[in-house]
């Protein structure tokens, strides 16, 4: 937030909320004619690419995207109040997502906290507009969770670091301009292994780099395997000092997780709407009566209604210190395992009552709402397993919240 960015009052921000609903109402495209991703992670074709490309740039440049980001680096400078109006007004038009979630979610705010001043001026603007898309580089084939073990090697040459190696689940890699990299520096048996990592922002379209896109459950492209055969990077990529990756990329993590949050707006998933699996379960028949009527199923959706409004106000909570005192991070740390975890289970259970329509997926005609829920349910597991599996988080909760010991 700029520094200059007073809070506004009632009346701005009501005025403020009434101009940007008149613009979504007015932009957002209802049917664009093909199918659009639920999240960044399953952008498969040019054209999907190309739309939230163009949408993004569209927002960002109408003033509803990085708005309480520094004007220094291409923000708005507004107070975040207008962010969290403008986001919640492109939820209720059920707008695009924003395809860019790597730069804008984890990338801009580490910058913003530990970035170099010309870091910050090079390439915060392009992430806002998605004139230049970002990857992750942390995962690896050979090491699952273990991103402490990671083995992509990268070797100081003069002005360049030459990288080898391979990275996996690599949402947007084939389409990516930067690439934050998380490679191995040193390999002396005396140290840590995490001692030996280094971070780089690292350029994509190079020699030496290819990519192969990876085809999921759900018959879309997202993720690619990213593989690098001595291709040079220049030696300003390196972020910190070598020897500092581990630390920078728990800090990266943190974004990622939701443990700290410096908001850019919008969204890069569709969260899921418990009303729409209420409309759903009205509609289904079962013995020729609505689902809705059967009382186990309603109390079962009043079950997920209360979990999703807990969460809400738990994220406003959040924000207000005197009431997490007990467990300062405490809700920070929960906030991903808990929400991606109850999407999983409530896309599941939108599948129980849709009878034999349950087996037809994307395409058939028969299925429910094109497929969607099917699509909901496939894509809910990556959630659950991206920026740190879930058994990962619960580690985190037990150890970090809760006081447990280390697992070994």
């Amino acid at each position: 937030m700029s520094a200059t960015a007073s809070k506004p009052t009632a009346q701005e921000l009501a005025d403020f909320e009434a101009q940007c609903d008149a613009w979504f109402a007015d932009n957002v495209v209802a049917d664009p004619g093909f199918m659009l991703p639920l999240t960044f992670m399953e952008v498969s074709t040019d054209q999907q690419f190309d739309f939230l490309r163009e949408w993004q740039r569209k927002v960002y440049e109408a003033g509803y995207f990085g708005m309480s980001w520094p004007t220094e680096y291409g923000g708005h400078g507004m107070h975040p109040a207008y962010q969290r109006i403008a986001t919640r007004i492109m939820k209720s038009h059920d707008a695009p997502i924003m395809i860019n979630a790597i730069a804008n979610g984890w990338t801009g705010p580490l910058l913003l906290d530990i970035g170099r001043e010309e870091d910050k001026r090079r390439f915060i603007k392009p992430m806002l507009s998605a004139e230049e898309i970002w990857c992750q580089g942390f995962s690896e084939p050979e090491h699952g969770s273990d991103l402490g073990s990671a083995q992509t090697k990268a070797v100081r040459d003069g002005d360049e670091y030459v990288i080898n190696g391979s990275k996996i689940w690599t949402s947007l890699g084939d389409r990516a301009d930067y690439m934050i990299l998380l490679a191995r520096t040193s390999n002396d048996a005396g140290q840590s292994k995490y001692a030996g990592l280094s971070f780089f922002l690292a350029p994509m379209k190079i020699p030496g780099v290819e990519t192969r896109r990876l085809k999921k459950l759900t018959g879309e492209y997202g993720f690619t395997q990213c593989f690098f055969t001595d291709a040079r990077i220049p030696a300003s990529g390196l972020m910190g000092e070598e020897g500092q990756g581990w630390n920078i990329a728990m800090k990266t993590l943190e974004y990622e997780r939701g443990a700290k949050v410096n908001p850019v707006g919008g969204y890069f998933v569709k969260e899921m709407d418990v009303m729409r699996v209420v409309d759903l379960a009205r509609e289904a028949r079962r013995g020729g009566k609505p689902v809705l009527d059967d009382p186990v199923m309603r109390d079962k959706l009043v079950d997920y209604m209360i979990d999703i409004q807990a969460l809400n106000l738990n994220n406003q909570r959040r924000r207000m210190a005197p009431l997490n005192q007990d467990k300062p991070m405490g809700l920070a740390l929960m906030n991903k395992l808990a929400r991606t975890e109850l999407v999983r289970e409530l896309t599941e259970f939108s599948l129980q009552f849709q009878g034999t329509r349950a087996g037809y997926y994307v395409g058939d005609e028969a299925a429910q709402d094109d497929g969607y829920w099917h699509r909901a349910y496939l894509n809910s597991f990556s959630a659950t397993i991206g920026g740190g599996t879930s058994e990962i988080q619960r580690n985190i909760i037990g150890e970090h919240v809760l006081g447990l010991p280390k697992t070994r």
